[in-house]
């Protein structure tokens, strides 16, 4: 079921959405080369302990994952890109890192990932970034009332595929709100002018992540992390949106604390 939030409901939003961009900020500031995945992990559990949210992640169940996930982030590596598991793994210079995170605060949720490189970056994994990011900022201007999904999906699309990028529908953009997961589902890849319609007060989690040379995934032995099937790369962006006749509302944009 599609959910409107009421203007007063999407200001309650702001304090998680608040929240989410300081963490990643923070964990993508305290990630270097020599860093243990489950160390990020630790710290954003502490963040979360420390400000009374609630993990979205750590009972999380899905019918795709293979158990409960049992951390609090995602931290996806070189050719994973999405629910990456944390596990005993040292960052080494030119690692492609993507983290995704989403808690609950006083009950309303946000989601949000950034993707970076620790060290010395490789003009191709920059680029990869870059045109993941721009994909983002294209589907958050196509996300205005009276808009369609399919306009948000084709917005993302035009971006990769400019970029020499393939595109997976399988995971996508979604709703938010009480929940991480909600509708619609909003794909990376679509038809202008199709779809539901976008109406104020719908709060979505917008999500591109494209991989360097293939749309096809796997996945890990862990039951959770999803890899490029042909080994290449791959970037993750996403930020939670409200839609609002005054135009998108970016509720966990990183700009507040300096960065981007």
């Amino acid at each position: 079921m599609i959910e409107l939030r009421t203007p007063a409901e999407i200001e309650q939003m702001r304090p998680a959405g608040r929240f989410v961009a300081e963490v990643l900020a923070t964990l993508r500031d305290d990630t270097k080369v020599g860093t243990n995945l489950l160390s990020i992990d630790k710290r954003a559990h502490e963040m979360i302990r420390a400000a009374g949210a609630t993990s979205c992640y750590i009972d999380y169940h899905p019918s795709f994952g293979a158990s409960p996930f049992g951390k609090v982030i995602c931290t996806s590596i070189n050719d994973g890109v999405l629910h990456g598991l944390p596990h005993d793994y040292v960052l080494r210079d030119g690692d492609l890192v993507s983290l995704d995170f989403a808690v609950s605060v006083d009950g309303w949720v946000a989601d949000s990932a950034v993707s970076f490189v620790v060290g010395s970056a490789r003009d191709e994994d920059l680029q990869l970034i870059d045109t993941t990011e721009r994909a983002l900022d294209a589907a958050i201007a196509a996300a205005t009332v009276d808009n369609r999904i399919g306009d948000v999906s084709a917005a993302i699309a035009e971006v990769g595929h400019a970029g020499g990028y393939s595109i997976n529908t399988d995971f996508g953009g979604h709703g938010v709100g009480r929940i991480m997961h909600g509708d619609p589902h909003i794909p990376n890849n679509g038809r202008a002018g199709r779809g539901y319609p976008l109406r104020s007060g719908l709060v979505v989690a917008l999500e591109p992540w494209l991989l360097a040379t293939t749309d096809e995934l796997i996945t890990d032995p862990d039951g959770w992390t999803l890899r490029s099937a042909d080994g290449s790369r791959g970037s993750h962006s996403e930020h939670t949106v409200a839609i609002t006749t005054d135009g998108p509302i970016v509720l966990t944009d990183r700009g507040f604390l300096g960065v981007s």
